[in-house]
Formats: C-alpha cells, sequence, structure tokens
C-alpha cells in the first residue's frame, strides 16, 4: 500500500506538472480556482488507477469523503460564478445540442470547444458517484433531483449574468451525474466508505 500511495503521488503531481502550460490556458477563461480543481481531480484519479491496477482498496471515513465534495462544491461554484470579466453572458439556447453541435462544427475556439463540452461533463460525475456512496436514490429521483438542482444552477448563472442559460449544458451536466451512477461499482471496489 505504501508503494501505491508514493507512485500515485509521484505520477500525479509528475502529471501535474508536465502539463502545467495547459493549466494555466484555462486562466483566461476561468477563475485561478481551476489550478486547484485539476490539481485535486488528476491526483484523485491517479490514486484511483493505480491502486485499481494494484487491486488494493483506500478506506475513507464518510465524514472526509462528505468535506472532500463539499469543499469540490465550494470550488466547482467559484468557477461556476466568478469568471473573468471580459466574457460576456446572457444567450439562452432551449434548442437541444444547438451549442454542442456549434462547438463541434470547428468554428469555435479548439480548446474553448473541448473545455465547454469535456467540463460541463467531467466536471458532474463526482456527484453521481458520491450520492450512490451516501444514499440510496430510487431511480425516479437519480434523473429528477439533478436535472432540478442543475436548471436551478443555469438559471441564477443567467439571472447573475454569470453564464448563459443554455439548456445543452444541463443536458450535458446530467450527463455527468449519470456517468458517475454507471462508474460508481467500478469506484466501489476501490473506495471503500467507512460510517
Amino acid at each position: 500500500m505504501k508503494t501505491s500511495s508514493g507512485f500515485s503521488i509521484l505520477l500525479s503531481q509528475g502529471l501535474f506538472l508536465a502539463f502545467l502550460p495547459i493549466w494555466f490556458m484555462l486562466f483566461s477563461y476561468l477563475h485561478p480556482v481551476v489550478i486547484i480543481v485539476v490539481w485535486a481531480t488528476l491526483t484523485a484519479l491517479v490514486f484511483f488507477l493505480v491502486y485499481s491496477f494494484h487491486q488494493e482498496t483506500i478506506n475513507v471515513p464518510a465524514s472526509v469523503l462528505t468535506w472532500a465534495m463539499g469543499f469540490y462544491t465550494a470550488t466547482l461554484l467559484v468557477l461556476l460564478f466568478f469568471r473573468p470579466s471580459n466574457q460576456s453572458y446572457g444567450e439562452v439556447n432551449v434548442i437541444p445540442l444547438h451549442t454542442i453541435r456549434f462547438f463541434l462544427s470547428g468554428e469555435a475556439d479548439a480548446f474553448v470547444a473541448f473545455y465547454n463540452i469535456a467540463a460541463n461533463v467531467v466536471l458532474f460525475i463526482p456527484y453521481g458517484v458520491f450520492w450512490l456512496f451516501v444514499s440510496a436514490p430510487s431511480p425516479l429521483q437519480k434523473i429528477v433531483i439533478p436535472l432540478a438542482v442543475i436548471t436551478c444552477i443555469e438559471t441564477v448563472q443567467f439571472m447573475t449574468r454569470r453564464g448563459s442559460l443554455d439548456i445543452d449544458d444541463l443536458l450535458l451536466n446530467t450527463i455527468g451525474v449519470c456517468l458517475g451512477y454507471v462508474l460508481y461499482p467500478f469506484v466501489q471496489r476501490v473506495l471503500r466508505v467507512s460510517r
């Protein structure tokens, strides 16, 4: 286990430093707290992959997992509501796949397009995993509650002019949560949460 921990730390921090120029590109588009989100996400992913490869487990108290998700949520809210002032918001898109098609068309900056599609999915995966660790939602709850919460976030972003109201964001975020449900059995093999 000590070997896996040491290797995970070296690998995750090495990867983080190797891609530092890319992470700094995010500063022009997002709040600087994005660097913390990227670092924490990359570190957690590498730990999970290394421990999974060695068929080892990581024991985490439920309270630590809850605090980690609270911190993650706080940083995500900063990313969602505190963006550089040189960006304009206020658009409304209620046509499904309209924005996604635009980003995939090649008309948008490739980095911005990739970030918008990938981040809108990936950043919400932890919520699907976390929810199944702490609760046993019904199939209806698994869809309705994320849709309601994400709709509220989108609406508040629009009302405060901190983001656009876009049904594609709602779709991509919800897909991210659902991917968390799918990945939960794999995460559960490595991450053991003690009550």
